[in-house]
């Protein structure tokens, strides 16, 4: 049996989600995950071996606007070199035949000094978090991450699009579900028309709750609002099932009329591959979530229309879409393990 190593960022869950997608279509690979926070605990529920090590630092974001971000930008730093520590006492235990991660360039620095294998899971190849002086210390952060990327064996890309290089894309990394959405819904007991609202792995989308739950009180239609608030948010809300944190987020979204939700990859990708009408707001600031959410035709500024855009979302039709993103990833990386 083939040992590798799954580094997965526990900056946001949606990392994690598409990496169980890809862990899914293994064959003969035994896979130790490490990741943190709220990520390590979908591995935990969901019963796969999982190293909980890593502890990232949280964007500080006020009215759904990203504050500071040359501070937090610092703190990555700082963060980047405690998890180099960690991964290396990882491989260096393990010695697996091959490192996978998706968006942990610490543990990608170490297995190639190391001469392992190592593939990368990536929706972005530079970051445009900083404006000013800041951002010459950004450059230089994306220039040692390009050399990183440079290095892998693959990058893989969850986005539809053509091979250049060590880059393939594989479209969007969707986890299946055995279930058909009428069966979902009689198991969440989803009886009205369904409205999730979903703020990812930490609070920083509490003014979506808000704004959204205002807009849902002047539409005069019988729904029921489904909130998925990660394991941050522990408040509650009139009329409103809050179903915390989950493992299962795309059957949540396959039963779902309506998605409301921050604007990362994974989400949006789930979203479409379900066919649910889906309102995608970025937090400001944010340049990765403002560049997914344009994609699909929204910017920060609807937060203040939600109630149209909710009234038109019940009224649009569903288009599920097949995606392979997963089966391809994963044929990739056991090709590559294969030849070694």
């Amino acid at each position: 049996m083939v040992l590798v190593n799954f580094f997965s960022s526990p900056i946001g869950l949606g990392h994690v989600t598409r990496d169980i997608a890809i862990e899914n279509n293994f064959q003969n690979i035994t896979t130790n995950f490490v990741t943190g926070s709220g990520a390590a605990k979908i591995l935990k529920k969901l019963e796969i071996q999982v190293n909980n090590a890593y502890n990232p630092p949280s964007f500080i974001v006020e009215n759904g606007t990203l504050k500071n971000p040359a501070k937090w930008l610092w703190n990555y730093y700082q963060y980047y070199k405690d998890c180099k520590n960690i991964s290396q006492k990882i491989l260096q235990k393990d010695n697996p035949t091959a490192v996978i991660s998706d968006e942990d360039f610490a543990s990608l620095t170490v297995a190639q000094e190391m001469k392992i294998p190592t593939v990368l899971i990536t929706d972005i190849l530079e970051t445009h978090f900083t404006k000013g002086l800041a951002s010459f210390i950004e450059k230089k952060m994306n220039k040692s991450m390009f050399e990183i990327i440079k290095k892998c064996d693959v990058v893989i890309l969850p986005e539809i699009g053509i091979t250049e290089g060590n880059i393939q894309r594989v479209g969007p990394i969707v986890r299946q579900t055995n279930h058909t959405r009428e069966q979902l819904r009689e198991k969440f007991s989803f009886n009205k028309k369904t409205i999730v609202i979903s703020i990812g792995g930490t609070d920083a989308g509490l003014f979506l709750i808000e704004k959204t739950l205002d807009a849902i009180k002047k539409i005069n239609q019988d729904i029921e609002v489904i909130l998925v608030s990660g394991p941050s948010v522990q408040k509650e809300y009139d009329n409103v099932k809050n179903l915390g944190f989950v493992e299962n987020l795309h059957e949540i979204i396959y039963a779902a009329d309506v998605l409301i939700s921050l604007a990362g990859k994974s989400t949006i990708d789930e979203a479409n591959a379900y066919g649910t009408p889906a309102i995608f707001i970025p937090i400001k600031g944010h340049f990765e979530q403002e560049d997914n959410a344009k994609e699909q035709g929204f910017i920060f500024e609807d937060v203040e229309r939600l109630e149209k855009l909710i009234m038109s979302k019940l009224e649009e039709k569903r288009n599920q879409i097949n995606t392979e993103g997963a089966k391809k990833a994963a044929k990739i990386i056991q090709s590559l393990i294969d030849n070694y």
